[in-house]
């Protein structure tokens, strides 16, 4: 393992060096399979602090430089330490470039209130209807679309647009595995000028 694989690891993950090691030496040296081994331990200890309170958190604000689209987000975590760390803020500043750009609506998939999905799947059904296909199938194809429909307009579900091989979900997850924290997106607001 040379200091440039640790040094890389780092880079492409933003956890402790101590942690690229270890992960490196478990992934007998392969990159890709140490990123995969500290995205799972931070997607293990995210389901670990899910019954904790994240009672403090910052607010990012980012603004377009067109000045035609705002983005404000507040990003939850446990103590105040963490919260004014400059890597807590660049997270939830990239989580502002990141509703920006991708414009989610909700936030997580409950959120898609009942009657945009039925709406949804009517007109899947009734594009389908004509092909002749089974009912049950077509009820398969509208579920398909509906999840796919959620990962363009649901935050958590999206691919981070400075990492689209990882979803927003994920993102936070690894910062959890980062922090030792609950981290968790509070309300966030996407505002365009004339709209």
């Amino acid at each position: 393992m040379s200091i440039d694989s640790v040094k890389e690891l780092r880079l492409r993950t933003q956890a402790s060096l101590r942690d690229c090691q270890k992960a490196l030496d478990e992934a007998g040296g392969d990159l890709e399979k140490a990123v995969k081994l500290l995205r799972a331990r931070g997607q293990s200890i995210a389901e670990q602090k899910a019954g904790r309170v994240a009672s403090a958190g910052t607010v990012a604000a980012y603004v377009h430089g067109n000045g035609v689209l705002g983005v404000l987000v507040e990003l939850r975590c446990e103590t105040d330490f963490v919260a004014r760390s400059e890597q807590f803020k660049a997270l939830a500043h990239d989580l502002a470039l990141h509703i920006a750009a991708a414009a989610p609506r909700y936030k997580t998939k409950e959120d898609i209130p009942q009657e945009v999905i039925e709406e949804e799947k009517q007109i899947i059904v009734q594009e389908f209807e004509k092909s002749g296909k089974p009912a049950h199938i077509i009820d398969k194809i509208a579920e398909g679309k509906i999840s796919a429909l959620a990962k363009e307009i649901v935050l958590l579900e999206q691919p981070f647009v400075k990492n689209p091989d990882q979803t927003v979900t994920e993102l936070i997850a690894e910062a959890v595995g980062k922090f030792g924290e609950k981290i968790e997106v509070g309300h966030f607001a996407r505002i365009t000028a004339g709209e």
